[in-house]
């Protein structure tokens, strides 16, 4: 299963989505991946193979139909926080040592900063050029799941039937819009979309955006008393009443946060983007309604309608769908054990396509991928991680008690 050729191919797909864009995909970019992905899907003998007008991609390998239908997903796109287009992977063997991305730049991949690196010693890394991110994420699950067909044909053991689906638009919370469960025609699927080797998640977080608008007036500075309202300040006040403790680099575990994206802003008029997240629902709530509170209190001081706060939610945890039908976990975990691999679960601290899919009634926990460092320039993944993530597909879908 020639994982790492895959994946170094693929990687040099700009898929980058854009979260200002409107269309499905959002960038046409990704579909040059979809359609490439389908030529190669045929090429292997997988002939429904096909990329519908969205953007995403399915395919079938038939298997015993005495057993259950199996779904493996992944996403197509990259991340926008970190440049995507021309990405220069390099395999280089970890010996411990830094590995150099970019002497020009000063850009050293040290296990004192990213300590999983102690345990990939001996072990074969493919890293970026630090001018951009990697991809791994989440083009190592497509090569997986590329691997696992391509084997599953070619060797014809006795397998659960196999459906493939790769989606656009996951990292801008966009990628189960559009996918078609019911044509997919799975019982249960799992989202190849994890970390490190081993991982087995069901739990996400409850995931909500928010927009803050903050209306100023201005006025000649000289005569600003009890008339100017400067609306980068009214911003920065309505930021610093938000819980320092509550942002993501203070955060671990089960505890949520809410994160600026980014902020704009003059005298006039201030736009803030956030992300919301706390995977218990409770506190999800309060977490949201914190934001309408300060907003009213602003109001309060400045006026009326001087913040207006705007508010979606994204994705909710998955656990509560996954609870009912946890033999789809226990099921990934033996998987891995039969392999000698160590299973474990923790609760996800962001979301994948699997946590929408399940509440759409395909139950979908996610999977280890061998990737690390997402969404920037320090993103990596480990050779023999992700040949050993394509074995656990393929002893998933052979499992012996199927």
């Amino acid at each position: 299963m020639n994982v790492l050729d895959r994946f170094l191919k693929y990687v040099t797909f700009d898929t980058q989505s854009d979260e200002t864009s409107k269309t499905c995909p959002s960038t046409d970019k990704q579909r040059v991946l979809g359609e490439a992905l389908v030529e190669e899907m045929k090429a292997i003998g997988i002939a429904d193979a096909f990329m519908d007008e969205n953007g995403y991609v399915y395919g079938t390998v038939p298997g015993d139909p005495s057993l259950p239908t199996i779904g493996l997903i992944a996403h197509m796109d990259t991340a926008p926080q970190a440049p995507g287009a021309n990405v220069q992977p390099k395999v280089v063997a970890f010996t411990g040592e830094d590995v150099c991305l970019n002497e020009e730049l000063g850009m050293y991949l040290s296990a004192k900063d990213y300590p999983y690196l102690n345990n990939c010693i001996g072990k074969r890394l493919v890293v970026t050029d630090g001018t951009t991110l990697l991809g791994a994420d989440n083009k190592a699950g497509v090569a997986e799941i590329m691997a696992c067909a391509e084997y599953l044909i070619q060797n014809k053991p006795r397998h659960a039937t196999l459906k493939i689906g790769f989606t656009p638009d996951e990292e801008i919370g966009r990628g189960a819009d559009e996918f078609d469960v019911d044509g997919f025609g799975a019982d249960y699927a799992y989202t190849v979309d994890g970390g490190e080797l081993g991982g087995v998640e069901f739990e996400t977080f409850n995931a909500a955006f928010a927009t803050v608008n903050v209306k100023g007036r201005s006025i000649h500075p000289g005569a600003a008393k009890n008339k100017l309202i400067n609306a980068s300040q009214v911003a920065m006040e309505f930021h610093a009443m938000l819980p320092v403790h509550e942002r993501p680099e203070s955060t671990e575990g089960y505890e949520g946060f809410c994160m600026l994206r980014d902020m704009t802003s003059n005298i006039e008029s201030a736009k803030m983007h956030y992300i919301i997240r706390d995977h218990d629902d409770e506190k999800f709530e309060q977490k949201k309604d914190r934001f309408y509170q300060i907003a009213v209190y602003l109001d309060s001081l400045y006026g009326d309608g001087t913040v207006e706060v705007e508010m979606e939610d994204s994705y909710y945890n998955m656990r509560r769908q996954i609870e009912p039908v946890m033999y789809v976990v226990d099921r990934a975990k033996a998987a891995m054990e039969r392999l000698g691999i160590t299973p474990y679960s923790v609760p996800v601290r962001g979301g994948t396509d699997g946590a929408r899919l399940s509440y759409m009634g395909l139950p979908c926990p996610n999977l280890c991928t061998g990737g690390q460092n997402f969404h920037g320039r320090y993103e990596y993944a480990v050779v023999e991680e992700m040949e050993d993530c394509a074995r656990i597909l393929v002893e998933i879908l052979t499992d012996p008690s199927l």
